[in-house]
């Protein structure tokens, strides 16, 4: 102690300055003190607001889990008649949606220097989507020389995709009038242009944009309204639907010869689906029908375009569909609705056709009883089943008689395997159960069953005509039809080709403005085939 105090300066003047820069110090050291406890104090709150996020997520991410497990429950078992595919399609929308509301929350809560990260490897926006370049240049440039001769040694490119809102514009056509100054005679003016609604005021751009949202998106005429009042512009719905039954009316002649062109292919797929409708004069709702058809050649090896034709119909009677199948004498690929039968006929006109059935929809009356774990037979049949969807996976786009060769060689056993087994268990079931039920449905349908094995340009199902159907039942629940013979039939002849364009990966609406713009302008009847959608790309 005694040296310590020897090493003291004996001024006062020392001393005091040396006492004054010691206070400092230690008032510095308690300011960090106080800095790191806050800190330290800042941390433990981050820690236990990122433990109540993961436990809440973690919590929410089970809950998804489990109405992902549920929903993939009931794509084939009973739920699947109370939630439909489009409903099943939207409930995983929201599940997904959920999971990003999870994220984001998970991202908020984690430190502000950790919230940048690497962006997930992500397919690249197409090419012809407009680019608008935006250059961020550094406020300072780092240098150690100060005397800074900034050189561009690299970059870094982020792109994210952008809209812009639809806009409405107003289209003004001047037609100058041109007399003579000297002879004062004559009168010199271009022609009016021709438009699809002559006298009214829509585009040919617009009448597709009201078509697409309304017959291919699902958008009613009622929700346009109010999308468009947003906008200051007021479109009535009625006036809408009258616009609608202007295209439908110029469009019919190409749904026509969609539907001629299906019934030329070697196969052609037929379903059937209902449709809400108003009964005249009765202020009720009866029940209509929407008849589908259609063509895919791909599967068989084919280089037809895909294509689909839809007919609205107050009945579901076989009358219906051997009127728009009048002339076809081919394959015939549907369901087990007994109005097709007729088509199989002798006394047909035109020669009866070849029915094969769909599996897809035998194998959903066996699924539901797999699902539901009550029967082993059910459960080996969907497994033996699957065997056959796996054939047909390494077979798909195959020539026919590659196909067949490989069903002979492949299908033909387990399936000839199937009816003494299901024969064997029919006689120890109750006759009014739901096994003894499927196996009658295929036991009175064994002969179409089999009619794949036996010729390589039909399917195992009929889901193609199925995928067709499905954009459609959208329209279904924000409809309803006044008859045949007014919206029901404007809604099949334009989604009819609305679809079928989108079956070829053509935009609906760039295909349908420049179609009405052709008719506008006259286009000849000769060259009607040039307008399908399948040409777009061309012209």
């Amino acid at each position: 102690m005694t040296s310590s105090a020897s090493a003291l300066p004996d001024d006062a003047g020392t001393l005091k300055a040396m006492l004054i820069s010691l206070t400092s110090q230690k008032a510095e050291l308690e300011a960090e003190t106080a800095d790191l406890e806050a800190e330290k104090a800042e941390l433990r709150a981050a820690v236990v607001r990122l433990a109540t996020a993961n436990e809440r997520a973690e919590a929410r991410i089970a809950a998804l889990h489990v109405i992902i497990k549920q929903l993939e429950r009931a794509r084939f078992g009973r739920s699947s008649e109370k939630l439909d595919a489009e409903q099943q399609a939207f409930a995983f929308d929201e599940v997904e949606t959920g999971l990003g509301a999870i994220e984001a929350e998970l991202e908020a809560v984690k430190p502000a220097g950790d919230r940048h990260r690497p962006p997930r490897p992500r397919k690249a926006f197409p090419a012809h989507l407009q680019r608008v370049e935006i250059v961020v240049e550094p406020e300072t440039i780092a240098c150690g020389c100060g005397n800074c001769q900034p050189v561009k040694i690299g970059e870094d490119v982020s792109e994210r995709l952008d809209v812009t809102p639809a806009k409405f514009r107003v289209i003004v056509t001047r037609r100058p009038k041109y007399g003579c100054a000297q002879c004062k005679e004559g009168v010199s003016q271009a022609p009016a242009a021709d438009h699809l609604v002559e006298a009214g005021v829509p585009s040919e751009a617009l009448l597709a944009h009201v078509a697409v949202s309304k017959y291919a998106d699902g958008l009613p005429l009622y929700r346009q309204e109010g999308i468009y009042a947003r906008d200051g512009v007021e479109i009535s719905r009625n006036t809408m639907a009258n616009w609608m039954g202007h295209v439908g009316f110029h469009l019919a002649p190409l749904a026509e010869r969609i539907l001629e062109m299906i019934k030329q292919g070697e196969r052609v797929y037929a379903d059937e689906t209902t449709l809400p409708t108003l009964s005249p004069g009765a202020g009720k709702t009866k029940t209509a029908w929407l008849w589908t058809y259609a063509r895919d050649d791909r599967t068989f090896g084919g280089t037809a375009p895909p294509m689909v034709a839809y007919r609205f119909e107050d009945s579901r009677g076989g009358e219906c569909v051997e009127r728009h199948l009048a002339g076809y004498s081919g394959l015939l690929q549907v369901d087990g609705w007994g109005a097709y039968n007729r088509l199989a006929e002798a006394t047909r006109s035109g020669g009866p056709l070849a029915l094969a059935a769909c599996w897809a929809h035998l194998r959903r009356k066996f699924y539901e009883l797999h699902v539901a774990g009550v029967s082993h037979v059910a459960t080996e049949t969907i497994e033996r089943m699957t065997q056959l969807w796996a054939i047909e996976e390494s077979i798909r786009g195959k020539d026919p008689e590659a196909r067949r060769a490989a069903r002979q060689e492949q299908s033909a056993a387990i399936v000839a395997e199937l009816w003494p087994f299901w024969e064997k268990e029919l006689g120890r079931i109750s006759g009014k159960s739901k096994l003894a039920e499927a196996i009658r449905y295929a036991r009175s349908r064994r002969e179409a069953l089999e009619r794949f094995l036996h010729d390589g340009r039909l399917d195992i199902d009929s889901n193609a005509v199925e995928r067709a159907i499905r954009p459609q039942t959208i329209t279904r629940k924000n409809a309803l039809f006044a008859g045949s013979d007014g919206g029901g039939r404007t809604w099949a002849t334009v989604a009819t080709l609305l679809q079928t364009a989108k079956m070829n990966g053509v935009d609906p609406f760039a295909w349908l403005t420049k179609t009405l713009e052709r008719i506008a302008n006259g286009w000849p009847n000769r060259d009607l085939d040039q307008l399908l959608p399948w040409h777009h790309h061309a012209n």
